[in-house]
Formats: structure tokens, sequence, C-alpha cells
């Protein structure tokens, strides 16, 4: 049974959020006012949504394939949990060469809801952890 997402508009400018097409893992998230973002300048992104996403789930946001490709517009710092009630913003950074600018209405990113368990916490000592292929091999250990 699918659960319910219920979204609150703050503004008429940004529709419901939406798959784009069926089957798609992420739905669509919209720009609710202008914003000018310079290279490498970072800033927070209104979406014009508050929600109230189910316990036991957590919204992920990425970012849309077109902004980072074409203008280098990358996602950050984007879990929204179930527990959250404001106004849902997108961090985003600008790695591209030239300014870009958001414009009300147009996409800026996309959410995934994801399903996830909570974990107990034991401390232990070095020697109770499993042994594994990897180890402590860390960045680059598996090659390019």
């Amino acid at each position: 049974m699918k659960k319910t997402l219920k979204i609150v508009r703050t503004t008429q400018v940004v529709p419901m959020p939406k798959y784009s097409i069926k089957g798609d893992a992420g739905f669509d998230l919209f720009v609710a006012h202008a914003l000018t973002l310079k290279p490498m300048e970072r800033a927070s992104v209104t979406t014009g949504y508050r929600m109230e996403i189910p316990y036991g789930y957590v919204g992920i946001i990425y970012e849309k394939s077109g902004l980072s490709h074409k203008h280098g517009i990358i996602t950050f710092g984007n879990v929204i949990d179930a527990g959250y009630r404001g106004e849902v913003k997108v961090g985003v950074i600008n790695l591209g060469s030239e300014t870009y600018t958001f414009e009300p209405g147009h996409k800026v990113a996309q959410m995934i809801i994801h399903e996830f368990e909570t974990m107990k916490f034991k401390e232990v000592g070095e020697s109770d952890l499993s042994e594994s292929d990897r180890g402590a091999r860390g960045f680059g250990s598996t090659g390019k």
C-alpha cells in the first residue's frame, strides 16, 4: 500500500510535486522565489513546500541531471527528516563557469523518499569488529 506524503504549498507559484515519468524514483521540486547564483556561490533555494514525511521514512534531495550536467548546479546537505515541518529548502552550489538564475516555477531538484531503520549503538573494542575483505583501505583503494 502506498504511503501518503502530505504537502502544504506556501505559494501558488509552484505546482504540486510530481513524478515526471511513470516509474521515476524521484519527484520534482520547484523554485518558489527567484535566486541568482554566481559561479562557486552556494545558497538555499526555497521550494514553497512544507510536508509531512511518514515516520520511518526520510526525504533525500538529489540533483536534476540537466542542471548538474549542463550548468554545474549541485545539491548538498539535503536530508529532510520525518519530524521536520518547516519549508523544504534545497542547498545548491554553482560549480559551473556562468551565473545561473533559478526562476519561480522551474524545477530545482528531485526528492526520493527512502524507508530506513534506526540503529542502536554499542561501544566495543577494536578487536570486536569483524574482519572484512576491504578492511581499513579507504579512498581510491579499489583502483580506477
